[in-house]
C-alpha cells in the first residue's frame, strides 16, 4: 500500500536502517518508509553492521534510545567510522530529552519525536537526504 508517495521518491536508490531492540517502533517506522524508500529493520547495531558488509551501505541509520542506552554515545562514533557517509536520526520521547541532547551534540543529525507520525517521519528523512519536502532537523521547545 502506497500512502501519499512521490513517484520521484521510490526512484531513489538509497536505504535506511531503522536499529532499536523495540519491535514495535521497528515495524512503525518500516512502514512509515518502505513506500518511498528501501528500509531494513535491525534489533541491534552488530546486525545493521553485518547487513552492511552483505547488503549496500545505509545512507540514514534511525537509531532507538535502547541502543544508545545499551551502547552509549560511542556507538554514534562507530557508525560514522563504519558508515561514514550516512547521516544518524535518533528516536525519542520526552522522557529521553537528555540522553537525546548529548546525542545531537555527539553528531546525531536530528531526532524523530515520539509519538511517531507518517509525515513528520517522512519530512525528516526527506531532510536528512536533502530531498524535496523536508523538515527543520531540530524543533525549538524539543529535541
Amino acid at each position: 500500500m502506497q500512502i501519499g508517495v512521490e513517484t520521484s521518491k521510490t526512484l531513489d536508490e538509497r536505504r535506511i536502517f531503522v536499529v532499536d531492540e523495540d519491535e514495535i517502533t521497528r515495524a512503525a517506522l518500516q512502514f512509515m518508509l518502505h513506500d518511498e524508500i528501501e528500509t531494513h529493520e535491525l534489533a541491534s547495531l552488530a546486525e545493521a553492521f553485518a547487513k552492511g558488509e552483505e547488503w549496500l551501505k545505509p545512507d540514514v541509520l534511525i537509531l532507538g534510545m535502547s541502543i544508545l542506552r545499551a551502547e552509549g554515545l560511542e556507538a554514534l562514533a562507530r557508525i560514522a567510522e563504519r558508515y561514514p557517509a550516512a547521516r544518524v536520526l535518533i528516536v525519542a520521547g520526552q522522557e529521553d530529552e537528555e540522553l537525546g541532547l548529548a546525542a545531537l551534540k555527539a553528531g546525531a543529525a536530528g531526532a524523530l519525536m515520539k509519538p511517531l507520525r507518517i509525515e513528520a517521519v517522512r519530512q525528516k528523512v526527506d531532510t536528512v537526504l536533502g530531498r524535496a519536502g523536508g523538515a527543520p532537523l531540530i524543533q525549538l521547545g524539543g529535541l
